[in-house]
């Protein structure tokens, strides 16, 4: 094994030693009383479907994490990547397709692979606990439109990155960091518009009290509310949700349809303020800035390790160095990088969900209606309400629910 095979490898094991640790504690961590905090909310029988439903998910997320690396490995091993490379450079195609058709290659047989897995996970896990509503023409038209708006954003995208970086020598790094952060910004105008509504039908809140709220409250903090959604959540899952997306006049504010039947108006009005929150304390640009900062990093150093032959021989391509299988191999180097840079986000996204709350409880005059609208969400969504810290630490982007709420209650 040369360096490259050994970091990876050690990468990879660390990376899922880590995770299975953290999923150990956090199942050791349930506990079999309820908080205080939800009593009145819960009952036995919905907090022991809940733990059952953390306990259910996090031994399917080890099979998914032990087959994947099963599959990995085992291409790897037996020289897929190599073999797949003098395949399409026989073809003798321009780099650009070939590229694009390398990469495509590798993520249908992916995408193939792993579709049982989303099968299973949606029409078995999700139905044994009354969440699927999905039906099987949803979630093969889920996929099928998934799959069109990954090639014509990522096949451009693609091509562009390829031929920047033969073009421009050097320099390719920085073109290609500028044309992927262009889209990354294009999509936060365009999906609110044209993407989302080809998922899920947008209908205009009706005129009523709730509106009347909405837009009061809107008011109150200088929000410019151009229109609120009602999105057909209902058609795959029982869960609930609301969010903001977007900017200028493509911003769009969806309430799911579920979060309507299940909360009351106030409680309603509390968690968009709490998304009005994310806007109103700059939380979206901010977002926006970092990931156009951490597509920087990851392109500076993909320019660095795209000129080491040791990274192509240690999967087994030793006469050149194709820059769209140097973009795969890099992404799986890069691993202990962005493992780094997720659990800064993770802190920093933690910390901007309790401005938010503390934004939304002072806008409504009280934290406890925002409160209660979480309490009901976590039942709604069988949340895990006793996460271990390292759990926490590793993987949420919100802070636990028990926390929120207590620290609600004190505002």
């Amino acid at each position: 094994m040369n360096i490259y095979q050994i970091i990876i490898v050690a990468a990879l094991l660390t990376e899922t030693l880590v995770s299975l640790i953290a999923d150990m504690l956090n199942l050791r961590n349930l506990s079999p009383d309820l908080p205080a905090e939800f009593q009145g909310t819960y009952d036995s029988e919905d907090y022991r479907r809940s733990q059952q439903y953390t306990v259910v998910n996090t031994r399917f997320g080890w099979f998914k994490s032990g087959f994947s690396l099963l599959i990995l490995f085992s291409f790897w091993a037996l020289g897929g990547f190599a073999i797949l490379h003098r395949w399409v450079e026989g073809l003798g195609w321009h780099v650009i397709p070939t590229g694009v058709v390398y990469i495509g290659i590798l993520f249908l047989g992916q995408s193939v692979l792993t579709l049982p897995l989303k099968i299973y996970s949606t029409f078995v896990i999700e139905e044994r606990f009354g969440f699927n509503r999905t039906t099987p023409k949803t979630f093969i038209a889920d996929i099928v439109k998934g799959l069109a708006i990954g090639a014509i954003i990522g096949v451009p995208l693609l091509s562009a990155i390829i031929f920047l970086f033969e073009w421009a020598g050097e320099w390719g790094w920085v073109y290609g960091w500028a044309v992927t952060a262009t889209i990354l910004l294009l999509v936060q105008f365009v999906a609110p518009r044209w993407i989302m509504p080809l998922f899920n039908e947008f209908k205009p809140l009706e005129d009523g009290e709730l509106k009347r709220k909405i837009e009061d409250m809107a008011d109150s903090a200088n929000f410019p509310l151009q229109d609120v959604s009602v999105i057909d959540g209902s058609r795959r899952s029982s869960k609930a949700n609301a969010f903001f997306a977007g900017f200028g006049r493509s911003r769009r504010i969806a309430l799911f349809d579920t979060l309507i039947e299940n909360h009351t108006k106030d409680e309603i009005v509390a968690v968009l303020a709490h998304e009005i929150g994310h806007f109103c304390k700059k939380h979206i640009p901010l977002n926006i800035l970092l990931s156009i900062v951490h597509t920087g990093i990851l392109f500076y150093l993909l320019s660095v390790f795209l000129h080491h032959q040791g990274l192509f021989e240690a999967f087994h391509i030793t006469d050149s160095r194709p820059i769209y299988a140097g973009l795969i191999f890099f992404s799986l180097l890069y691993t202990p990088i962005e493992m780094v840079i997720s659990l800064l986000l993770g802190m920093l996204s933690r910390r901007n969900e309790y401005a938010a709350d503390e934004f939304a409880s002072e806008l409504v005059g009280s934290g406890k209606t925002l409160a209660e609208a979480l309490k009901k969400l976590s039942k709604n969504n069988l949340s895990n309400l006793t996460p271990h810290p390292f759990y926490v630490f590793l993987n949420y982007s919100h802070p636990p629910v028990l926390e929120r709420i207590r620290e609600l209650k004190s505002t």
